[in-house]
């Protein structure tokens, strides 16, 4: 049975506090960053069709589905997704070059995003669930390896931040000293966690590590409200 490392996640961090906002910059090679929302949903939209759905359909949908929820096509996925984003249930930082997202980091509280990978093994050895997870990345085939899922992440712990934060967990899959097409990295790698701030606490599968980070609440939020 798996077991939780003794070590706990340090002092919680918040990343640097700015006024929230739909659009906001994202500091690096002109990217800019959204939350997904209705007003957002047509570029994430877009994203997905140019990639047939993502995974033979998926819609970014099956971290959100429990057990019976899925075995469904790309239409009734697609669906499912959107009526989420319009009833506030599916969290995502999007980032945008121009009019277009190339990319987006999904997150939510863990009761909007019950099913992840390796999940029997995790259930053996969880302690205690977090507030929120991050649960995977998609980034276009054609601006991988460009550093956007790192500006996805940020944005995300950003975001966290001015939802009130709390305890981040991530399941990243750990590359090191091995070659994984990028297009099977949808939950991102333990090293981009690590730099961060993240923590392993325990191992769920060969190469996939349970990391936390505990993310303070963006105090602009409440001096803006």
């Amino acid at each position: 049975m798996a077991r939780e490392s003794s070590t706990s996640p340090s002092t919680p961090e918040a990343p640097p506090t700015r006024p929230p906002g739909r659009g906001r910059p994202a500091r690096a090679l002109g990217f800019a960053s959204k939350s997904l929302s209705p007003d957002t949903w047509p570029a994430f939209a877009r994203l997905v069709e140019k990639h047939n759905g993502i995974f033979g359909g998926c819609w970014c949908i099956s971290f959100h589905l429990e057990p019976g929820e899925g075995k469904r096509g790309a239409a009734a996925y697609r669906a499912m997704k959107e009526a989420r984003v319009r009833e506030g249930r599916a969290h995502a930082a999007l980032v945008f070059e121009g009019p277009n997202a190339v990319g987006w980091c999904q997150f939510g509280p863990t009761a909007e995003l019950p099913n992840i990978r390796s999940r029997k093994i995790y259930e053996e050895g969880l302690r205690e669930l977090p507030d929120w997870r991050i649960t995977c990345f998609f980034i276009d085939r054609e601006r991988r390896g460009q550093g956007i899922a790192k500006v996805a992440l940020r944005e995300a712990l950003r975001e966290i931040a001015r939802l009130g934060g709390g305890t981040v967990e991530a399941y990243p899959e750990d590359v090191a000293d091995r070659k994984v097409s990028r297009s099977f990295l949808c939950s991102g790698t333990l090293g981009m966690f690590e730099k961060a701030g993240f923590e392993k606490t325990r191992k769920i599968a060969m190469h996939r590590w349970v990391v936390v980070r505990r993310i303070l609440p963006n105090q602009a939020k409440h001096s803006a409200s």
